[in-house]
């Protein structure tokens, strides 16, 4: 039986072409970018290519892109590297409830360090009103941090808008961790005003331990980490070059042909949704639960159902028999059973919250895959007796 991969939330395949070029510049390029001597110099020119290509990619100046570990690490230098470089006693910092654990936990971590959290609420598709970080605003906030495409539902959050906002209160920077939405989701990084930018290279194709920061020129961070002057000073360590390199070449890849694919990926949705809400027993969250392709308010790769009363792992192994691989919640919350965080957020019960099921699409996939994973998803729900329930 085929198996069919539907969790590219959590982490997409590398590409068969950056699987062979991180393999090849691992023989060849072993040298530590920053030594001096030739094999160190050409180390470094592939990294310096690779980041004008990322630039490039994301509409950002070379200077302005600023190579991590992944999303875990970038959000963490973003928020604490504002936060810790702030010159002010008094300091301040808004999120939203629906922030992935990397913000989440992270401002949480600074909120016992005596430093003031704000956290919005969200409306029943999980978007936050940009007014409400207008009326959270002070004089001691130094940084509004705002997801891009929430990592369980899809739903975009209205960044434009919130960016405007923060623009006009020169004293507070506007991180967004952008993960999930790079090559599904459009942004105008010039425009956008977005200060500080996340991605990860494993959400879209590339290796896993590789990420970035885009720092808006003229944005000053405090480092993470102790050590050598890499990145500017601003993230120590020896550059991993063969995945830096990979991750570049990724990015390239799934930012070409992306507006046809992403029509593709609507359809595909749109499908899904059709779907669940023929079968009874499953009810659709977030943005879908608003019918329709809804490009505005959600990511084209992204479906979130819940089965209340029924245990997520029981179907999700149920499915995995029907070749079927899907997940619950986030990757990095997933071994937990409590309800979704995101989902209580949203103003739903423990019962839906607890049950809930995340479909993540991939660009291998297609509308015939679909309609695999519809009905296989029939026969499954069908198939589950009341026994099996909480």
């Amino acid at each position: 039986m085929k198996t069919y991969y539907y969790d590219h939330c959590a982490s997409s395949p590398m590409l068969p072409t950056v699987v062979e070029t991180m393999s090849e510049l691992m023989k060849l390029h072993y040298a530590n970018a920053s030594a001096l001597h030739r094999s160190g110099t050409e180390a470094m020119k592939l990294a310096e290519r690779a980041r004008a290509s990322v630039a490039e990619r994301m509409g950002a100046d070379s200077d302005e892109v600023v190579f991590t570990s992944g999303g875990t690490e970038s959000n963490n230098l973003a928020i604490k590297g504002i936060v810790d470089k702030v010159a002010r006693p008094a300091k301040h910092i808004i999120i939203s409830a629906v922030e992935h654990a990397s913000v989440y936990e992270c401002a949480r971590q600074l909120e016992a360090r005596g430093i003031a959290l704000t956290v919005l609420p969200v409306d029943s598709l999980g978007r936050i009103d940009p007014d409400d970080v207008q009326k959270a605003i002070r004089k001691e906030t130094a940084l509004v941090s705002v997801m891009h495409v929430n990592n369980e539902t899809g739903t975009i959050q209205p960044i434009a808008d919130i960016g405007q906002i923060v623009k006009r209160h020169g004293h507070v920077r506007f991180h967004v961790d952008g993960v999930q939405a790079i090559g599904k989701v459009p942004l105008d990084w010039h425009k956008s005003g977005v200060d500080l930018y996340t991605g990860s290279g494993h959400k879209f194709g590339g290796p896993k331990g590789l990420g970035f920061l885009l720092v808006r020129n003229g944005v000053e961070l405090a480092p993470l980490l102790s050590g050598g002057s890499q990145e500017n000073g601003v993230r120590a360590g020896t550059l991993n070059v063969p995945g830096i390199v990979a991750m570049s070449q990724a990015l390239r890849l799934t930012m070409e042909g992306r507006q046809e694919r992403r029509r593709t990926m609507y359809a595909m949705r749109q499908r899904l949704q059709e779907i669940v809400s023929a079968i009874p027993e499953l009810v659709l969250n977030g943005a879908d639960a608003a019918g329709g392709k809804q490009e505005t308010i959600a990511a084209p790769h992204i479906v979130n159902f819940s089965y209340p009363g029924m245990r997520p792992e029981v179907l999700i192994h149920m499915l995995e028999k029907e070749g079927i691989l899907v997940s619950t919640q986030s990757a990095c919350s997933s071994k937990s059973l409590k309800p979704s965080r995101v989902l209580l957020a949203m103003g739903h019960d423990a019962d839906r919250a607890s049950g809930s099921i995340r479909v993540g699409f991939g660009d291998e996939h297609s509308l015939e895959d679909i309609e695999v994973l519809g009905e296989r998803l029939i026969k499954v729900v069908a198939g589950l007796k009341p026994l099996e329930r909480k």
